[in-house]
């Protein structure tokens, strides 16, 4: 990973995006529904990281973007030299009326391999490492348990250890246009991005919701 002082000088103005998700028909920016919860997550290459998360019940939105580095409102070219630190990044507008934070944490940590570092199979950076963005107390409680309990399915599978950033949710700046919702239908009928997950199944995660997660903020 690259320091602050060593991060590109990035630029003021905002990734110009959609108005509408190309597959749901929801906002990609705040404001969003209300009673909308966001959760933020980094498993590799975000195109078939974000269809995973809009193919899933509850989601109401979901964007790609950039997070968890310095340089503000990256270019994917420049995310993808490693001189920005940030990781591709998905944010997931669900409702918690229909899907918990831990349902979501259990696509997450079955949709890739959490053990691998700085990369997903043959994509290779920090822009491809596992992290968790929590915005509130309630997330990242539930994000370490969950990890805690993944550790030990994954040890009894014979893989090794988790190296999942769990970190407060910074700045995420959306990504070009062309890459939000890269493997719809409309964009890339026959586009593809590989499954790195393990096989191994997370026991976190329920369907209704519950608890204080409900009331996680929605405006961004």
């Amino acid at each position: 990973m690259i320091t602050a002082d060593e991060a590109l000088p990035g630029r003021s103005e905002q990734m110009p995006v959609a108005g509408r998700h190309e597959v749901l028909g929801t906002p990609l920016r705040p404001p969003y529904p209300d009673g909308s919860a966001v959760a933020e997550f980094a498993l590799g290459c975000f195109w078939g990281a974000e269809r995973t998360f809009w193919q899933t019940p509850g989601v109401v939105s979901t964007a790609v973007g950039y997070e968890g580095g310095f340089t503000p409102n990256p270019t994917y070219e420049e995310v993808c030299s490693g001189r920005t630190g940030h990781a591709e990044a998905v944010r997931v507008v669900f409702d918690p009326a229909r899907i918990s934070y831990g349902g979501l944490l259990k696509v997450f940590w079955e949709a890739h391999n959490p053990t691998q570092g700085m990369r997903q199979g043959n994509d290779t950076g920090t822009q491809y490492r596992s992290a968790i963005f929590y915005s509130s107390p309630e997330q990242q409680a539930e994000a370490q348990e969950s990890l805690a309990m993944y550790q030990e399915r994954l040890t009894e599978a014979g893989y090794g250890t988790i190296t999942t950033e769990i970190v407060p949710a910074s700045e995420f700046y959306f990504a070009e246009n062309y890459h939000q919702q890269y493997l719809s239908s409309n964009k890339n009928p026959n586009g593809y991005c590989p499954d790195h997950g393990t096989g191994v199944s997370c026991p976190i995660g329920v369907v209704k919701a519950s608890g204080p997660l409900g009331n996680v903020k929605a405006e961004g």
